[in-house]
């Protein structure tokens, strides 16, 4: 999804997907400063392709830039963050519903096997890799959707969304029921249960939502 998501042009593109990466996984909170300096110095590069990197993450929604001030990892209110996640569970229970219809056998093993990716990151209580094998089954539930239009709009959403996933897939106790409701929806997409599967993924959206109110996230400075 960063790859796909986040294009600039050779260094500037590797810093931005580097940078988003640290703000998903949390190295980099809400309102921490961007250091242009300290940046081109780690990526050996001068600060042109920073600047440039930093324009990219502010576009997708990683980054504040304002004038006389260093740019900043960007702020979601709460508030917004509800409105986003709403959003996304109706139009991941209409791309549930595409699933249904449109999916191949083929399409379904590629679920099955990020399903068994899914279960075995769970068993080793592994957030980052739970996480990113999380963002391949969404990603690959869009693709078999067939609907471009719909992916494009995802993909946006998704870019702002994906702090805030790995942060309530690192809450304790999260990972086995999320890989259980998982293969719940895997067989909803074999039973062709439409009304279902569009359920299980709306409840999977929103418990990820509940998980965020839990943890007392506000998205402002502590």
């Amino acid at each position: 999804m960063l790859n796909r998501g986040i294009a600039g042009s050779g260094i500037a593109d590797e810093i931005a997907v580097a940078v988003a990466a640290e703000i998903i996984e949390g190295r980099l909170a809400p309102g921490d400063d961007l250091n242009s300096v300290e940046l081109a110095r780690t990526f050996s590069s001068s600060r042109t392709p920073v600047r440039e990197a930093l324009l990219i993450l502010e576009r997708e929604g990683f980054v504040q830039i304002t004038a006389r001030r260093r740019p900043r990892v960007a702020r979601l209110l709460l508030s917004e963050v509800r409105e986003l996640y709403n959003l996304r569970a109706e139009l991941y229970a209409i791309v549930s519903n595409c699933v249904c219809r449109v999916a191949t056998e083929e399409d379904l093993e590629l679920l099955r096997e990020h399903q068994r990716s899914l279960e075995s990151a769970a068993a080793d209580d592994d957030v980052d890799r739970y996480f990113w094998v999380n963002v391949h089954y969404r990603n690959t539930e869009a693709a078999i959707a067939r609907d471009a239009t719909l992916r494009r709009v995802l993909d946006t959403l998704g870019l702002r969304a994906l702090q805030l996933r790995h942060l309530s897939l690192s809450l304790p106790g999260r990972l086995t029921p999320s890989a259980q409701d998982h293969a719940r929806l895997l067989r909803a997409y074999e039973d062709r249960d439409a009304g279902l599967a569009s359920a299980l993924t709306k409840s999977l959206v929103r418990g990820g939502l509940r998980a965020i109110e839990r943890s007392g996230w506000t998205g402002e400075d502590s």
